[in-house]
């Protein structure tokens, strides 16, 4: 590509609302140890009643553009990464939109589950290489708090919400070196929200089957992840023409710490350069990549010049990942 493209700016928000083991100890049959050994999750974030995700992702969008230095109206295209939209139609980023003012702005919404930030920042990447758009905003934003359900306690304690956002943008600063995305259809039924759609709209039926909740095969995701996010992290540093050693920090999608270091042992990186979150916040799907990346940041665990990686792997099954030099 001709115009190297880059990171310009980086925001998250994140509910002040904060739910421990302990409280959902009075939720479900769990432990505090239990939580903890078999996911690295010690608590999540939970978004008020009043809170959507688009409030999510505005205020994130608004702390990414401040740290850009730009204005809204400044912006070309709104990209949402989300599983949890406001409604199904129109699109969450629709609304960011009329939120951030920026009416000039183009807005849609992608759907790649937990590789959503990956997803809009390879599909961002592309726009502004080819001349098309100056700056494009990426934000992933998740309100799964009400999409989990609170009887099962196999997927209830695993999640949590909050929004990450990226402004991208011509630069030769923070630019994105390689990308690589992947899926598979077939294993759609390992990670799923049945109800809702048309294959089962909402009626009393689907109601009562429960169907409006996240469904998951924790094992079979578990091995899936491993391997896709292992071979997706070793294909783009091959594809960014450096070696797994040179990676200076790793930002993964923030699933649980046992997929982490499978992901880390295969790929054969050390754990020492991960940077991780998920003890704070759990899995925020596609805003789990993009809070961690603000966090590396603004901690100084990246630093400029470094290489940083970037992968993530969710429902579909997707899989993406991206190297930038910062």
């Amino acid at each position: 590509m001709s115009q190297p493209v880059g990171v310009l700016g980086l925001g998250f928000y994140l509910p002040s609302k904060v739910l421990t083991n302990a409280d959902i100890e009075k939720i479900v049959e769990t432990s505090d140890e239990w939580i903890r050994t078999r996911t690295g999750i010690s608590q999540r974030r939970i978004a008020a009643e009043t809170e959507n995700t688009s409030d999510l992702a505005a205020e994130a969008a608004k702390n990414a553009l401040a740290d850009a230095g730009l204005k809204p109206t400044d912006i070309d295209l709104i990209l949402v990464a989300t599983m949890t939209p406001d409604m199904p139609c129109p699109s969450t980023a629709c609304l960011v939109q009329a939120k951030l003012g920026a009416p000039q702005a183009a807005a849609a919404d992608i759907s790649a589950a937990c590789s959503g930030f990956v997803y809009g920042l390879v599909t961002g990447q592309q726009f502004i290489a080819s001349g098309t758009y100056k700056h494009v905003l990426v934000i992933g934003a998740e309100i799964l708090s009400r999409f989990v359900d609170w009887k099962d306690r196999g997927t209830c304690v695993l999640f949590g919400d909050g929004a990450g956002a990226a402004v991208l943008g011509p630069t030769t600063q923070g630019k994105i070196l390689s990308t690589y995305l992947g899926s598979d259809g077939s294993k759609v039924d390992l990670l799923k929200v049945p109800g809702g759609g048309v294959a089962s709209p909402a009626s009393h039926a689907s109601v009562d089957a429960r169907e409006h909740f996240l469904k998951m095969n924790g094992t079979e995701v578990f091995k899936h992840a491993v391997r896709a996010m292992s071979d997706a992290g070793l294909k783009v540093i091959e594809k960014a023409g450096i070696k797994p050693e040179q990676i200076a920090c790793v930002v993964p999608h923030q699933a649980n710490i046992r997929i982490i270091q499978a992901v880390m042992e295969r790929a054969g990186i050390p754990l020492e350069k991960v940077y991780l979150n998920v003890a704070r916040y759990g899995n925020m799907s596609a805003a789990s990549t993009v809070v961690a990346f603000c966090e590396a940041v603004k901690e100084g665990r990246i630093k400029k010049g470094d290489y940083v990686l970037l992968v993530a792997f969710g429902a579909g099954l997707t899989w993406g990942s991206a190297v930038l030099q910062w």
